[in-house]
């Protein structure tokens, strides 16, 4: 287990006012000696510079990055630091800003939810500068009794997540990276229904991995059984 940094990075006269908790520590954590902090490239402010190396933590949605990868590629090396729950507790905050619960929350992350937001990059994977490393970690996701949030969560607001520390990381740099994570225990000819099962995920996520790999050319669609698509390797 590896704890994040107790120290944030200094940043190149950037105001981190409205940086979230979890990204300033997954940048400490990431950062290495020599490394430059939130650098205007292309039009772009990139979180680290190393080297020749644009490092992007992005702890969120995807798609904030189609409009500002393209831009990069075709005359940097970029890397997508995306962080995964694989256990989060659940801590909420009184409109005094105490705190009034923490618990364990029932789900857990895999890297397999990765596909969640590739199904909004899958194209630009195949792009050779282009790679994402999976930080598979523990966190707390702050609630606060503000009366503005889903009605899933009774109007209770997520305003904070903490980086508690990081398990385990996956760097995938090609479609081929990617395709790997099929279970050596799938059948050949598989449906979603197949897949899911064998990762241990709900259908949704399958369904999402599929997607990403057929458009990416690593599996293909050979047939149906039922109402069910049928995919295997190319």
């Amino acid at each position: 287990m590896t704890e994040p940094a107790p120290n944030t990075p200094e940043q190149d006269g950037i105001n981190l006012y409205q940086e979230k908790s979890l990204h300033i520590a997954l940048k400490g954590w990431y950062a290495q000696p020599g490394d430059r902090f939130e650098v205007p490239v292309a039009g772009a402010v990139i979180d680290l510079v190393r080297d020749d190396l644009l490092i992007e933590i992005q702890t969120s949605n995807f798609s904030a990055l189609k409009r500002k990868l393209p831009r990069l590629l075709d005359d940097y090396r970029v890397r997508v630091v995306h962080p995964i729950a694989q256990a989060r507790w659940i801590v909420k905050l009184g409109r005094d800003g105490k705190q009034q619960s923490r618990r364990k929350s029932p789900k857990k992350g895999s890297v397999y939810h990765l596909f969640s937001e590739l199904v909004y990059l899958h194209q630009l994977m195949l792009h050779p500068n282009l790679s994402v490393e999976v930080l598979l970690i523990h966190d707390e996701e702050v609630r606060c009794d503000d009366g503005k949030g889903s009605w899933r969560r009774k109007g209770w607001s997520i305003c904070d997540r903490r980086l508690l520390a990081v398990q385990d990381t996956a760097v995938f740099g090609s479609a081929a990276d990617l395709v790997d994570l099929l279970p050596p225990d799938l059948p050949t000819a598989f449906t979603t229904a197949d897949l899911a099962r064998a990762i241990g995920q709900r259908r949704r996520i399958a369904q999402q991995m599929t997607y990403c790999l057929k458009h990416m050319g690593v599996i293909a669609m050979v047939g149906k059984q039922g109402n069910a698509h049928v995919y295997q390797r190319v």
